[in-house]
């Protein structure tokens, strides 16, 4: 089996080369595999051309494009290694993760010309090409391609390093989770089979930053591998999604649980999103009520669990376990092996083994040696398995709250309280109580008062489990892929969340 990543246009362009690979969702211009194929030819000629060698860390600090995916396997073709950089992170953040890989050269759209001159310059990147767009004072991608013939094929193999993935750094510094062509591969034949199944004649609008390896290694990829569509969008609008949705006809859509309350919330009454299939959302727990709603369109709302590690998925809910089964993050894929160190319907922390497993992190032996053990990744995650094998996702271990001797997960608490119709969104950290340890916090958005937080809590949770402490605020902080920044919360409010009596 043939698991180089970078040979997958050509592979497509062999066998369709007239089907539409890319749709680039602000233009609508479209991309053939055959026109793919040789886009990613020249753009590793040009690569080549500039000296980039096989091993070389090459950084991409882009918004969505077809180019970003084009540049992305070029690449691979080539024997590099791509660095995806979140472009939401401050300057001195994103110097530190391209000086951390040790990037020699950088692509950046048009739109992040600016921020990427800025690190190119710190960290002393010597060329910069644009995508998308002319950039003052930057080279653009056709000025790079110019004269650029096609450009070699290293023959990677399976265990070769192409991607080094930088983890969200919601507890300290961000981690380079090292991926291989084969744990790619492997991503995307699982996904071939998850869920409802992926189809040549399906179609995905790729909206979640392609930084992240959920919206690069959940639908993205795979569909490339397998010969579909993807149409890439730059930015997140609820209104602009669903219209797209709608126009090219997505049959199949991931996005974070953050994306599908706002999709949820714009209320967009002639959504036609009749093409859907099915659609998957991941990154975090999503809230029954946002399930509920896309399921009433007949949609085949699932859940999923994956990692950074993991490249990403490792499980996906089916359809015929809802709703019996609601909050679970289903069985493992085909091709994944998950184990909970604790008896079925006991909470304990979750492994993860197979060909989709991570090779390690970036320059950090120690940290490796900690997370893979015997060949089973310690995802820190805490998971309950039920006797049908279906998991469960509790929280993280580092989030749990320990109150009066009580194990109390923020991630059970937070379900129940998205349930309450004036919550808009929630999140439960724990906050040192000289009597209990810790009290368990609930931070909230929405018109409630703190009273009625507490009481929605009685009667659904154990009394330990209900919260002592309740803080309204406007906004709760989350980083680009979802996921709530609990660091901030509980420097926040570690000392003065006001004490709610039960």
């Amino acid at each position: 089996m043939d698991l180089s990543l970078g040979d997958w246009p050509a592979a497509q362009a062999r066998r369709r080369p007239h089907a539409v690979a890319l749709v680039d969702g602000v233009t609508g211009e479209r991309s053939t595999y055959a026109e793919l194929a040789d886009r990613v030819s020249r753009i590793g000629g040009a690569l080549d051309t500039a000296g980039v060698r096989a091993g070389d860390r090459v950084g991409l600090l882009s918004t969505n494009h077809p180019d970003m995916l084009a540049v992305v396997f070029a690449i691979a073709r080539i024997g590099a290694v791509g660095v995806p950089v979140n472009f939401r992170l401050t300057p001195d953040e994103i110097t530190f993760v391209l000086s951390d890989a040790g990037a020699s050269f950088l692509f950046a759209s048009a739109d992040l010309a600016g921020p990427a001159a800025e690190v190119a310059e710190r960290v002393g990147i010597g060329r910069t090409v644009v995508l998308g767009g002319p950039a003052t004072g930057l080279e653009s991608l056709h000025e790079f391609l110019t004269g650029a013939g096609p450009g070699p094929t290293v023959a990677a193999g399976a265990d070769d390093l192409v991607l080094i993935m930088y983890t969200s750094g919601t507890t300290g510094s961000p981690k380079g989770a090292m991926l291989t062509h084969g744990n790619l591969t492997w991503n995307a034949i699982n996904m071939v089979s998850a869920g409802e199944g992926l189809l040549r004649s399906d179609v995905t609008l790729s909206v979640a930053p392609l930084f992240h390896i959920g919206a690069l290694g959940i639908f993205t990829l795979p569909l490339l591998y397998l010969g579909g569509t993807v149409v890439t969008v730059p930015r997140f609008d609820p209104v602009e999604t669903a219209a797209l949705m709608a126009r090219e006809g997505v049959t199949v859509q991931f996005l974070v649980p953050a994306m599908w309350a706002m999709l949820m919330r714009a209320d967009v009454v002639d959504f036609d999103g009749s093409r859907v299939r099915w659609v998957l959302s991941g990154g975090a727990p999503c809230p029954l009520p946002v399930i509920r709603h896309f399921a009433d369109r007949g949609w085949a709302f699932l859940e999923g669990f994956g990692l950074t590690e993991t490249s990403p998925t490792c499980t996906v809910m089916d359809r015929s376990a809802v709703p019996a089964k609601a909050g679970s993050v289903g069985l493992p894929l085909r091709h994944v092996e998950a184990r909970v160190d604790a008896p079925d319907g006991t909470p304990g922390e979750l492994t993860i083994r197979g060909p989709n497993v991570f090779v390690g992190y970036w320059q950090r032996p120690d940290a490796t040696a900690e997370a893979l053990v015997d060949g089973w990744f310690h995802t820190g995650d805490v998971a309950v398995r039920d006797a049908d094998g279906y998991l469960t996702i509790v929280d993280r271990t580092k989030d749990m709250v320990i109150t009066g001797g009580e194990n109390v997960y923020p991630a059970e608490v937070e379900r129940v309280l998205s349930e309450h119709p004036g919550v808009v969104d929630v999140a439960v950290i724990g906050v040192p109580d000289e009597q209990w340890g810790e009290r368990v916090t609930a931070i909230v958005v929405g018109s409630v008062s703190a009273e009625d937080v507490v009481a929605h809590c009685r009667g659904r949770l154990a009394g330990y489990k209900c919260p002592r402490a309740v803080e309204l605020v406007e906004e709760i902080p989350r980083n680009a892929t979802g996921k709530i920044l609990k660091r901030d919360l509980r420097a926040r409010f570690g000392s003065a969340a006001a004490a709610v009596t039960r």
